[in-house]
């Protein structure tokens, strides 16, 4: 069975650093791919940033592009998400999720999101970035 850990959040100051973990195990996809999911109460979901741990293309919010880093370690089936500059509007509790690619061809920028349904979730790792 599937099973994914998250690790990592935590308070920082603005400006500051954090580096999220998602480790990954018992995954019997054959191309998948892991992405990091933010909610923030009463705002709703945003796909951050993923990448296809097969093809090791990546997708970043605009929100987050420029500042947060993603990077697959296949030999330990995990994913790290490095976040530096945070911003008090990036506090949320952040997920990754994994999933197998369902959409082969695309048009325009890549977007893993849209080509990997991810229907494995970890629990939620909270990031607060103070003021």
């Amino acid at each position: 069975d599937v099973q994914l850990q998250a690790s990592g959040g935590g308070l920082v100051q603005a400006g500051g650093s954090l580096r999220l973990s998602c480790a990954a195990s018992g995954i019997t996809f054959d191309d998948w791919a892991i992405g990091w999911v933010r909610e923030v109460p009463g705002k709703g979901r945003e796909g951050v940033s993923c990448i296809s741990i097969t093809e090791g293309n990546t997708y970043y919010a605009p929100s987050v592009k420029g500042r947060f880093t993603i990077a697959s370690d296949n030999a330990k089936n995990t994913v790290y998400l490095q976040m530096d500059r945070l911003k008090p509007e990036d506090t949320a509790v952040y997920y990754c999720a994994a999933g197998q690619r369902t959409l082969q061809n695309y048009y325009g920028d890549y977007d893993c999101f849209e080509l990997y349904l991810l229907t494995k979730w970890a629990r939620g790792t909270q990031v607060t970035v103070s003021s």
